[in-house]
């Protein structure tokens, strides 16, 4: 079976970028090895003065009786929900990083705001050939599209079978399809950055849940005396977790929202282009 071009294309776009249903996984086992081996660390926990020995730390770990003595060891005691929020804070980081290269190639190799004006200036003069030779030099997303509009304008100019709208029509449609087929590209794991945002205040509001019921039943237990250490380290837990999360989903909503302002622009530089070559079209044809 014959595969058009353009769905060539599509299926390339959407190869394009990293993989959340691999990478994720992969970010899961180096949150969890990060608090495990790094926040739980024996050197981040005071020893335990009832052991002595060089399994102090270690003692104290196996017992749960843990002392923190450094910001990694009180993270660390925020229970079994963190490793989860380190994982969601590194994806955001992970993906941030890799959406800001994509639309960074996506922009092109050169100026974008000079570009449009090039070939702006250069439809103005219906000096098409050349504006195709600025396409090639500043590729990206945005050249792509431009580059098929403007394939699609020397065509229809010699094409002697259509009338002026019908060529309208094509021109339009041509430059339509190439934006689509640049889209998926630049929204691909952008609904991870949004999604983090909500689920990061979700997840950590169970972990500040966990806490205050451990923090009741200490209260409520001991007969009429309330274990303190126990008190106090249910609340840690609960307030540890409340900060890893809103840390987080506010990163990732600030980052959402950056992203999403860039993917913005770039389709109102395809679109104001897009305007300049109907022009142009309608005007020398």
């Amino acid at each position: 079976m014959n595969v058009s071009k353009n769905d060539e294309q599509v299926v390339a776009r959407k190869k394009g970028g990293l993989n959340p249903g691999v990478i994720i996984p992969i970010l899961f086992v180096i949150g969890v090895a990060i608090y495990l081996f790094v926040l739980g660390n024996p050197g981040n926990f005071k020893p335990d003065p009832r052991v002595s020995g060089a399994s102090v730390a270690l003692a104290d770990i196996e017992a749960k009786e843990l002392h923190p003595e450094s910001f990694m060891g009180i993270v660390y005691m925020g229970g079994p929900i963190v490793p989860i929020l380190i994982t969601f804070m590194i994806t955001v980081i992970v993906f941030s990083f890799e959406r800001y290269f994509v639309l960074k190639r996506a922009a092109g190799s050169g100026n974008l705001d000079n570009f449009v004006v090039k070939v702006r200036s250069l439809l103005n003069q219906n000096r098409v050939d050349e504006a195709l030779e600025e396409c090639d030099r500043q590729q990206g997303s945005v050249g792509n599209v431009v580059k098929e509009g403007l394939t699609t304008y020397k065509a229809l100019a010699n094409d002697t079978t259509l009338n002026k709208e019908q060529k309208m029509v094509a021109l339009n449609k041509a430059i339509e399809e190439a934006t689509t087929l640049e889209m998926p590209m630049l929204e691909k794991n952008m609904m991870i950055l949004s999604t983090l945002g909500t689920v990061a205040t979700l997840v950590a509001l169970l972990g500040t849940v966990i806490g205050m019921i451990k923090a009741f039943f200490a209260l409520g237990s001991g007969g009429g005396t309330p274990d303190a250490a126990a008190l106090s380290t249910g609340i840690s837990e609960a307030l540890i977790n409340t900060a890893l999360g809103i840390g987080t989903s506010a990163i990732a909503i600030i980052l959402y929202n950056f992203f999403t302002s860039k993917i913005d622009g770039l389709t109102y530089k395809i679109d104001e282009i897009a305007m300049s070559i109907q022009q142009s079209f309608a005007e020398f044809n």
